[in-house]
């Protein structure tokens, strides 16, 4: 049983309908379908990995670098939406140009070559974008636009063909432990039972951890990030999208980006709303959750990270870049000074992410994976999750296996247009 219809639950379940035909394999999805909330909702770029520590964030960076060529041959097989128009990140001083020439060296060492990221001059920028204005750029040529809820939608389907059964609208309410299984309690009244709980809820993953006995001493926080939509007398205004060097990179406040979608549409956004959950799209949600949040949170690490005056201070800054539309637009003015926040009107479709906090009340940067012998646990699954999402599923599949959770029958099964153990030599398992 797999909780979370996110691009991770699905991947994984398509993985192992391969591997394991006898298996009866569920997911179990709250929403109507699946990557309805944070993977549908992101900004649907197919990331090249230069903002990630090659030491640090290892396991991500190669996710992502093999990600990125698996949707571009999963794509083409399904004739799927993926534009190759590459992202833009600027500096605005001359402390980002060092950020940037780290980043540049971040993405060679993860495997990027030199026609695929490129360090420019403000010069040379003028040439290709003339309307961005910055002191240097990393041109990341190596990056793409898709849409990952159409993704995540074909691989269901191809799931769904091996047999794999999706429980849409059904939210896990409450999880026991029974003897030598797990009993789940959905909110339409049914009960299931399972040998074998794999939680990638997203969201929700830190409260079933919580109600399995896992991660105790971890809590989260969660972040909404908003968009504007931009009229189309700006669609032309850049061929690529444009990123900037994040101020604060310890916390996940990130400044807003001009967004190219892949229907050609524009974007701005999007920032970082603290929230009371992780469907906190709404005023009374939070109202809602208010309260038993905020206990929570003073009852753990996370104390520490709400009394912190610089925490503080980036969240007033996020509140007011969501009550102010010019606060926010102008953020993206510093380096596309062309734009007027009064032709933008409409607003986006909103998003919601999840950062956990560990018990001495730092952000964790790094995906977290716990288990017992009856269930498997992937904790703050965050960018670029959705880029790497089929190579990471098959690393998680293979953790199953190897650790003697689950056994693959099939270890050298052809998946779809990959053989299962190529995926895994790339990874270097």
């Amino acid at each position: 049983m797999i909780i979370g219809g996110g691009i991770l639950g699905t991947s994984i379940s398509y993985f192992l309908s391969f591997l394991n035909k006898s298996m009866k394999i569920a997911v179990i999805e709250q929403a109507s379908k699946v990557a309805f909330h944070t993977s549908g909702r992101n900004t649907g770029k197919v990331h090249a990995p230069y903002l990630y520590n090659p030491e640090k964030k290892k396991l991500f960076a190669k996710a992502a670098f093999h990600g990125y060529e698996m949707w571009e041959e999963y794509v083409r097989l399904r004739d799927l939406p993926f534009k190759k128009d590459g992202v833009i990140e600027v500096a605005l001083d001359q402390k980002d140009v060092g950020v940037l020439e780290k980043y540049l060296r971040w993405g060679k060492q993860n495997g990027l070559s030199d026609s695929d990221i490129k360090l420019i001059s403000s010069e040379e920028m003028k040439k290709i974008e003339p309307e961005i204005k910055c002191q240097a750029a990393l041109h990341v040529y190596k990056d793409a636009s898709t849409n990952y809820s159409i993704l995540t939608d074909s691989i269901m389907k191809d799931s769904k063909e091996n047999g794999t059964c999706f429980l849409l609208n059904s939210r896990a309410s409450k999880i026991r432990k029974e003897n030598d299984r797990w009993s789940i309690a959905l909110n339409d009244g049914r009960e299931f039972h399972t040998k074998f709980l794999i939680n990638a809820a997203g969201g929700e993953a830190i409260n079933i951890a919580h109600e399995a006995g896992i991660a105790r001493n971890l809590t989260d926080v969660h972040f909404r990030g908003e968009y504007w939509k931009v009229p189309k007398k700006y669609n032309n205004l850049t061929k690529t999208s444009v990123y900037s060097v994040p101020e604060f990179p310890e916390y996940p406040f990130l400044d807003p980006h001009w967004i190219i979608r892949v229907d050609g549409s524009c974007e701005v956004g999007p920032n970082a709303v603290p929230v009371f959950s992780p469907y906190g799209y709404s005023k009374s949600e939070n109202i809602k959750e208010f309260v038993p949040k905020i206990l929570e949170m003073l009852g753990s690490g996370a104390r520490k990270t709400i009394m912190d005056r610089q925490f503080q201070e980036l969240a007033i800054n996020e509140i007011q870049s969501s009550i102010s539309k010019s606060k926010m637009i102008n953020r993206v003015k510093r380096f596309l000074p062309s734009i007027d926040a009064e032709k933008i009107i409409r607003r986006g479709t909103a998003g919601i992410r999840s950062s956990v906090i560990n018990e001495n009340g730092k952000f964790v940067p790094d995906v977290i994976l716990e288990n017992d012998e009856m269930s498997f646990h992937i904790l703050n699954y965050n960018s670029p999750g959705a880029t790497g999402a089929l190579p990471f599923s098959a690393h998680i599949v293979n953790i199953l296996n190897k650790e003697g959770l689950l056994r693959n029958e099939s270890p050298d099964a052809q998946c779809g247009p990959w053989k299962f153990s190529e995926i895994l030599e790339k990874m270097g398992e």
